[in-house]
């Protein structure tokens, strides 16, 4: 099968709303400590911020340009930006209804109050008051709209307030409205005084402070309304490839615009008049659809440091210490226990100590020479980079494939990039066309015999901060095929020249595709032949129609599929004739589900890879990604037992795709309650 009829494929776009769906009902879960679900609400409210700045963005361009293009299943950008509007107006009409009805009162029961303005008390009232005057009001400007006062230019996510007055200011001016932007060092949130909120934790918006207090910004004139409101922007930054001779100094010149890129989304407080916001709509570019009216913040990320400021551990996810291999803590030389055999790690249950430590002994290490590695996402504070560093001063060759093109990383990236090349390490900034995605380290080190190679390889970023937030696995290993891949790879990246055969690694744009299907034809062959066959695979996203092709293929030739998905699968599952034996499930819990695994039973050979590659056109065509197997028996077995099994049996965090695209909560009254990562928790990490 090499063609997919669009009904054999679901959206995009429609997709990664659902996913949405499923972060939202953590939030919703009273199952999820209380803090936890608020912090479940932050996110969801970050992820659709993204949303609306890219993908929706991309329906727009599309839109204004009369494009002609369809999604794979069949729509077209006007559909499909319907669709995207309906589904994405009922998700923020449930989220403020679980912010109001259910997360706020929940949270005051346990003594953590937000006061709104219409219930302060006079001691209340009178501690704003002055902090306004004090903290607020010098660092605020109101705008007049007026012909020599035209609308501000309003960055992208910021909060301000449009206001309508009435009278006449101090220069006979009556223009009826205003603007007052709220500086971002401004807090969102603020923690009042125990005695003047009268409970430990309690909290005011700046939005209700700057509501309250805005006349004294209009002297003798009066207020009529004021509403908080605010636009997310188109964050793509377009660089051109052809024409660009410095990446680095192109993306530094692109970044300031991101803030002021083409309108997508106008949120606004819910009480906002049909006139005004009409006006800010025009201000825009945008239409009705466009307009998102919120019950409350029109930010709730903000919010996400709240749990931070509240010291009540019985309202938050218990605590945990990530292990050590036990290797490791009887003998910290990591190059020693790497010669013993093969490493494996998957965090966030175990340490990634271990990586830092790999990079932090080599670059101190007199017998090391060189050090390469690749940096899609790092962090601003990062010690592998600091490692970096000081090997470059120590003299030693490091080279670092640094993607500044990771979306909303650029910065960040460019930062580290500037910092590494001043003390004279080598930075590359991979290749054109192709974002460095694949999680590579590699260490020479000179011993007895010669130059020994040292590697690490994994499914997620070189970020201390993630590894305790996202399941991923890691690989340490000295293999002599291994490590040879990894550098001709790296050189592939620094240099010029065909891409020679790798003996154990699959490559992205080179094999990896052509790979992952040969392997499921494999799968089908020996289905159609009579012998037992099984697939099972997971990643964050399923979305290239060849690969999907193959899994259809498969499954009408008898080969049990399990895919488990996080986020967006144009898959359909369960389709009699087509994909009655493939099924799909997402788990969204604790931890962001980040692990890529393929498993293959292969005769009975079984073969299991890692990846940094989810099943989609830009992974398999776009990227340059990896994919490695674990050759070792016992990492194999450990890889099947914690990264694939677990998350089958889960009856807890578990959801079910269904044929249409819907998901179902597998949760099942009465069955005994297996979660996937509480196992992991108990198994390989200590509580504290």
């Amino acid at each position: 099968m090499t063609h997919l009829d669009p009904d054999t494929l679901l959206n995009r776009e429609l997709g990664i709303l659902e996913f949405q769906r499923r972060v939202l009902a953590q939030a919703e879960d009273p199952g999820v400590p209380l803090l936890e679900r608020l912090k479940f609400l932050c996110i969801f409210s970050s992820n659709l911020d993204e949303f609306f700045e890219v993908r929706v963005a991309g329906l727009k361009e599309q839109i204004r340009a009369n494009a002609t293009q369809r999604s794979a299943d069949g729509l077209t950008a006007r559909q499909q930006y319907r669709a995207v509007s309906e589904t994405a107006h009922a998700l923020v009409a449930r989220e403020y209804e679980l912010f109001n009805q259910h997360i706020i009162p929940a949270l005051a029961t346990e003594g953590i109050h937000f006061f709104r303005r219409t219930h302060w008390n006079e001691a209340q009232a009178a501690w704003i008051r002055d902090y306004f005057f004090r903290e607020l009001m010098p660092v605020l400007t109101p705008i007049g709209l007026d012909p020599s006062h035209p609308f501000p230019r309003v960055l992208n996510k910021s909060l301000n307030f449009a206001v309508e007055l009435s009278g006449r200011d101090a220069f006979g001016r009556s223009s009826g409205a205003a603007v007052v932007q709220a500086p971002r060092a401004l807090p969102r949130v603020i923690h009042l005084p125990e005695a003047v909120a009268g409970c430990a934790h309690g909290f005011v918006f700046l939005s209700s402070v700057l509501h309250a207090h805005v006349g004294e910004l209009f002297a003798g004139m009066t207020v009529e309304g004021c509403y908080q409101f605010r636009v997310t922007r188109n964050s793509d930054l377009f660089v051109d490839d052809e024409e660009t001779k410095n990446l680095r100094q192109a993306l530094q010149g692109e970044l300031p615009q991101r803030n002021f890129g083409a309108a997508v989304r106008l949120e606004v407080a819910d009480n906002c008049s049909p006139a005004m916001a009409a006006f800010l709509l025009e201000q825009f570019e945008l239409g009705a659809d466009d307009l998102y009216q919120a019950n409350g913040p029109v930010n709730l990320v903000r919010l996400m440091q709240v749990p931070d400021w509240v010291d009540r551990p019985d309202l938050k996810f218990p605590p945990f210490v990530p292990a050590l291999p036990a290797r490791l803590a009887k003998d910290a030389d990591i190059f020693a226990q790497i010669r013993k055999g093969d490493m494996l790690l998957h965090h966030p249950f175990e340490s990634f100590q271990p990586v830092i430590d790999f990079i932090e002994q080599a670059a101190i290490d007199p017998q090391v020479v060189a050090i390469r590695q690749t940096v899609y996402r790092t962090g601003t504070d990062s010690q592998l980079m600091q490692a970096l560093i000081r090997a470059a001063q120590a003299g030693k060759e490091v080279i670092v494939v640094v993607e500044l093109l990771a979306r909303f990383d650029e910065e960040a990236n460019i930062n580290w990039a500037a910092r590494l090349e001043a003390v004279g390490a080598h930075v590359v900034y991979g290749v054109v066309g192709h974002k460095t995605h694949a999680k590579l380290a590699l260490v020479v080190r000179r011993e007895e015999g010669g130059l020994r190679r040292y590697a690490h390889l994994g499914t997620g970023n070189y970020h201390a901060r993630t590894a305790r937030l996202y399941t991923d696995f890691g690989l340490l290993t000295c293999d002599e095929a291994m490590t040879a891949d990894v550098a001709s790879l790296f050189t592939q990246i620094t240099g010029l020249g065909k891409a020679g055969k790798l003996k154990r690694l699959w490559q992205s744009p080179f094999t990896l595709h052509s790979e992952v299907i040969a392997a499921i034809e494999r799968e089908a062959a020996f289905a159609a032949a009579g012998k037992p066959a099984a697939l099972i695979a997971k990643m964050n996203a399923l979305l290239e129609p060849r690969v999907i092709a193959a899994l259809y293929a498969a499954s009408q030739a008898g080969v049990k599929i399990d895919l488990i998905v996080r986020g967006v699968c144009a898959l359909k599952p369960g389709i009699k004739g087509l994909s009655e034996n493939i099924r799909v499930r997402s788990i969204v819990g604790r931890f962001l589900e980040h692990t890529r695994i393929f498993y293959f039973r292969n005769g009975g050979d079984e073969r299991v890879y890692l990846s940094s590659a989810d099943w989609m056109d830009r992974n398999f065509f776009r990227r340059i990604e990896t994919a490695f197997p674990v050759l070792n028996p016992k990492l194999k077995k450990r890889v099947i037992g914690e990264g694939l099994k677990p998350y089958l049996r889960d009856n807890m965090q578990a959801w079910e795709m269904q044929p249409d695209g819907s998901y179902r909560h597998r949760r099942k009254r009465g069955a005994k309650a297996c979660c996937a990562q509480t196992e992991l928790l108990a198994l390989l990490a200590k509580g504290k």
